[in-house]
């Protein structure tokens, strides 16, 4: 992780002169960005698949009305078509999981009082007047909500409220894509497809819990990736 920090750091020094105080922030943006673009090529990759997933839904809306009663011979039956097909029931889930080990390193890194021995640095470094070690409840009780921290915190909820807002419309148009295309030909849905494309939207809103409680550096993580993310489904989704 020592590596990682000072891979940080050496980013915050360079964009110095553009950001000042808030350098370190601009460089946890421009590493996320850089992380997002890395697995750009996966996400092509799952807008394909899931589209030719949903092309296949009324083939297996036929298989499921011949089948129904035999649940080994449809799951066999399903499987056979998505190899002859050449479409994976898990590709959408590549650049998500890709993604994990550098969000963990990013909330580790500034949750750490320590690196190689030696004080962790970078819990000095700020986005404006908020520490980009500390959290929401710490910005709370120095200054309150409209404290020089609190006022980071709303600015950043505010720009998460909208970027979930345009994702719970995103997810909404796309799900109801989805449904009205399994439902093509007849035959009964996936159960529990229903309550699953009702909630499934509302997710966008989980980052507001994320940056309540995270590290702040560990939130512009997911802000970013959230934004980049939004932007992309709606480019290769359209």
């Amino acid at each position: 992780m020592s590596v990682f920090a000072s891979l940080v750091e050496r980013l915050a020094d360079l964009l110095q002169p553009l950001f000042g105080v808030s350098a370190a922030a601009a460089a946890i943006v421009l590493f996320t960005a850089f992380v997002r673009l890395l697995v750009h090529p996966l996400s092509r990759a799952a807008a394909r698949g899931q589209k030719a997933r949903t092309a296949l839904q009324p083939r297996i809306a036929e298989l499921r009305r011949r089948h129904g009663r035999d649940p080994e011979k449809l799951r066999r039956a399903v499987l056979e078509l998505h190899t002859r097909e050449k479409v994976s029931p898990l590709s959408g889930c590549l650049p998500s999981l890709l993604q994990v080990p550098a969000f963990f390193l990013m909330y580790h890194l500034f949750s750490s009082e320590e690196i190689g021995g030696r004080a962790n640095a970078l819990l000095d470094h700020q986005l404006f007047a908020a520490p980009l070690g500390g959290r929401w409840a710490d910005a709370l009780g120095d200054g309150g909500v409209f404290g020089g921290a609190g006022v980071v915190y709303v600015g950043l909820f505010a720009v998460v409220a909208v970027v979930a807002w345009f994702g719970y419309r995103l997810s909404r148009r796309m799900m109801a894509a989805q449904s009205a295309t399994a439902g093509v030909g007849g035959g009964e849905q996936v159960p529990g497809l229903g309550a699953v494309t009702k909630v499934m939207p509302f997710m966008s809103f989980f980052t507001l819990v994320s940056v309540a409680v995270m590290p702040l550096a560990a939130a512009l993580y997911v802000v970013t990736s959230t934004t980049w993310g939004l932007v992309e489904r709606a480019v290769l989704y359209r």
